[in-house]
């Protein structure tokens, strides 16, 4: 699963773990996670390279949202989630944008 979340009780966020399989990053040296939680600054959320592959990382969202969003892969490929939640067309051209609903 591509998508996990975890409503805290303690306060209102969702931690979100987003994983971009190591089938879609097949030797890739970077991956950020860019989306409307972090205005699609494409620096601001790197994931971590574990050692099957995948990237993974852990954002806390405000629920009741909904968040668009993509990966980029070595600064230069887009991809979407596979498992995301729902898919919204881009703004910006012949593509989808994922989308995680919390």
């Amino acid at each position: 699963m591509s998508l996990t979340k975890q409503y805290l009780k303690s306060k209102p966020v969702c931690k979100v773990t987003f994983r971009l399989p190591a089938e879609a990053a097949k030797e890739a040296s970077n991956v950020h996670i860019v989306g409307e939680f972090n205005d699609w600054n494409i620096y601001a959320i790197p994931l971590q390279k574990l050692r099957d592959g995948t990237f993974k990382v852990t954002v806390e969202l405000e629920p009741n949202h909904e968040y668009q969003f993509r990966y980029l892969i070595d600064d230069s490929t887009w991809e979407n989630d596979w498992e995301a939640d729902k898919y919204v067309p881009s703004p910006f051209g012949n593509s989808d944008n994922s989308v995680v609903v919390v």
